[in-house]
């Protein structure tokens, strides 16, 4: 494994912080091997749009953490990456509870990879898919991200 997924890790076990927007927004993963994260959101009134079902911009936002956090899990040392690409369907409204996030990289290429997504209710209902388009990144592009 890399030190990336160890780091991954160690945020599912609680002896890492989880990612800054993750605190903000308030997604935490809770699963992550290679090529695959589960992330969660309790949604709340906080997280609604004015017509009080949950904002798409949050159900994107944490997707597109999932998505990426998959996609890191593959890269090795002195490798990153960026996002191409996000594609988001909303299927369902959503007002609150909990969201389940389950992101699997579908092809990890030498520089090009793709990642869907899907956000569930806790019984399993599709609410949104996403799809990421990633890029990796070696070398003196990948200093500093």
């Amino acid at each position: 494994m890399t030190r990336l997924i160890d780091r991954f890790n160690a945020m599912v076990g609680g002896d890492a912080p989880g990612s800054a927007v993750g605190r903000l927004v308030g997604f935490r993963p809770t699963s992550i091997e290679p090529g695959k994260a589960i992330f969660e959101l309790e949604a709340g009134p906080q997280h609604a749009n004015p017509m009080g079902t949950l904002h798409g911009g949050i159900i994107c936002d944490v997707a597109d953490a999932a998505m990426g956090t998959a996609y890191a899990s593959t890269l090795g040392d002195g490798e990153s990456f960026t996002t191409l690409e996000l594609k988001i369907n909303f299927l369902r409204p959503f007002w609150s509870g909990r969201l389940v996030v389950t992101a699997h990289t579908v092809r990890a290429g030498r520089t090009i990879g793709l990642v869907e997504c899907d956000v569930t209710d806790v019984d399993g209902k599709l609410v949104a898919r996403a799809m990421s388009t990633c890029m990796t990144l070696r070398g003196e592009s990948s200093e500093g991200r």
